[in-house]
């Protein structure tokens, strides 16, 4: 779906040399979450999903902040429950399907993510962050308590740390972020661009369906009990290495040669 009000496109996207950008693009709402633009997100995705040529995702947010959440004007504007609903059943569906994604999804963080865009960091699979960024699940201090951020913030970093955040909503740093395990790494502001690119140009060389087995695999563990996640992963480990890219790797690796990924 469009965005009817405005003729500016509410996600942009780019691709290049295997690497897809896509752009929160609300600048002047810090990117918050509207139906419109989680709707558009979504349909991107669907299209990166099948686009074999795009092996990493960076997902970040245009102007002043990464994403502030949802929007609390258009949410607030009507009392129809049905309306309600469905916002947050596509933000939820938002959140799987950045998981689902075959490629992995690294967040460009910056200003602020706070509320959704605090559950959008935690649902990526990777997260760069500036030093200046907040994090923020702050939803306790309006009586509005950030449940839906709460089940990747909770998978993401430990009970203790996710009760904290969620019970008091106080602004993290982009360090403490880090030192909790929010975030993988901090960079200063004007590195931000670069950190990611290299980052995302290293896992591009990787084989796509190595890539792919292992992050569906990742997930699909890890809700699981010990015995299920070693019987499982032994399944998916067993496959992997009769691919034709392990095959390929590790031919290449014993005859010290760049291996050459067929992606199958």
């Amino acid at each position: 779906m469009g965005n009817p009000m405005n003729s500016t496109p509410l996600i942009l996207t780019d691709d290049a040399d295997g690497i897809a950008t896509v752009t929160l693009n609300r600048p002047e709402a810090y990117n918050a979450l509207s139906l419109p633009l989680m709707r558009e997100l979504l349909a991107q995705l669907k299209k990166i999903s099948a686009a074999r040529h795009i092996h990493v995702v960076i997902l970040k947010g245009a102007g002043r902040g990464f994403c502030a959440g949802h929007d609390l004007k258009e949410m607030t504007s009507s009392q129809d429950q049905k309306l309600h609903d469905e916002t947050f059943q596509t933000c939820s569906k938002l959140m799987q399907a950045i998981t689902q994604l075959p490629q992995p999804v690294i967040a460009q963080v910056h200003g602020i993510a706070t509320a959704a865009g605090c559950q959008l960091v935690a649902s990526c699979d990777l997260a760069i962050a500036s030093e200046n960024t907040k994090f923020a699940t702050p939803g306790v201090n309006i009586g509005l308590f950030c449940s839906t951020p709460m089940v990747a913030l909770s998978r993401t970093v430990s009970r203790k740390h996710a009760m904290e955040m969620l019970l008091l909503g106080d602004m993290l740093s982009a360090q403490r972020a880090y030192e909790i395990g929010l975030i993988n790494r901090v960079v200063n502001e004007e590195s931000i661009e670069e950190s990611v690119q290299t980052m995302a140009k290293q896992l591009a060389t990787k084989s796509p369906l190595t890539i792919r087995t292992g992050k569906q695999a990742f997930y699909h563990q890890i809700d699981q009990g010990l015995a299920d996640a070693y019987n499982h992963c032994s399944k998916v480990m067993s496959c992997n290495l009769n691919s034709e890219d392990a095959q390929e790797g590790i031919n290449a690796f014993l005859n010290k040669r760049p291996a050459v990924w067929k992606g199958c």
